[in-house]
């Protein structure tokens, strides 16, 4: 216990959690502090003006990051026939349809992002209460509900990168590793920022980014000022 208290003192030392930093100071402050035997995943979080409960202040959508996201993401796709073949292809990890479909409602879920065909949908929607909670739900707007499943197997492979407001006005997504180089963890957030800002909803009112922090897995949350993120 002392030793992980010694560490985490190590970690927090000079970080002053009331500053507003500069991106890329942030950023750099996060690498140094990086130090457990994995490689820390880098986290961006949005504080948004808007209520989720209503309709029109819904923000949700899907951004390519430009550098990927440094995971393996594992693909499901909901879809028979040619559809089905075509991505297996693509590199899909599970394809299926009715099959799949029972194998997801007995709880077992071996993939983190989701794809189905339009005319899988009547079938995929009895999953909702399954993948609805963990926001794998496939959704034509965030292009997961798709006739071109080589297209969105690429982008979930390639650094796609779903958000989705939630009820406290948060929007949050792991955008890299902290093995990537500053650069393009910086561009990364500039392109998560860029995509939450492009959403924002017609019904949302007054000040919109609100606030913005990063992180790493085991490092210390650091508040960045939002005019370094070419935030309006």
């Amino acid at each position: 216990m002392a030793k992980i208290a010694k560490r985490m003192q190590k970690i927090n030392e000079g970080v002053d959690r009331d500053k507003l930093y500069l991106l890329s100071e942030a950023v750099s402050m996060l690498k140094e502090r990086a130090v457990a035997k994995f490689d820390e995943t880098i986290e961006v979080s949005m504080n948004l003006g808007v209520d989720p409960r209503h309709a029109d202040q819904m923000v949700r959508g899907v951004v390519n990051l430009p550098n990927g996201t440094g995971r393996t993401v594992r693909v499901a796709v909901f879809a028979r026939g040619d559809k089905a073949d075509e991505a297996r292809a693509a590199g899909a990890d599970i394809v299926g349809a009715e099959e799949l479909v029972d194998i997801v409602q007995s709880g077992t879920i071996d993939f983190d992002r989701c794809i189905a065909t339009p005319d899988m949908m009547p079938l995929v929607g009895r999953l909702g209460k399954v993948l609805g909670p963990r926001g794998m739900m496939p959704n034509p707007k965030v292009g997961t509900v798709t006739m071109d499943v080589t297209a969105a197997v690429n982008a979930s492979k390639g650094g796609a990168v779903e958000f989705r407001v939630e009820k406290a006005g948060i929007v949050h997504a792991g955008i890299g590793k902290a093995s990537f180089g500053p650069e393009q963890i910086e561009e990364n957030i500039r392109a998560f920022a860029d995509a939450v800002i492009k959403a924002k909803p017609a019904g949302a009112k007054g000040n919109y980014v609100k606030r913005v922090a990063v992180s790493s897995t085991m490092g210390p949350g650091l508040k960045i000022d939002p005019s370094s993120l070419s935030v309006a």
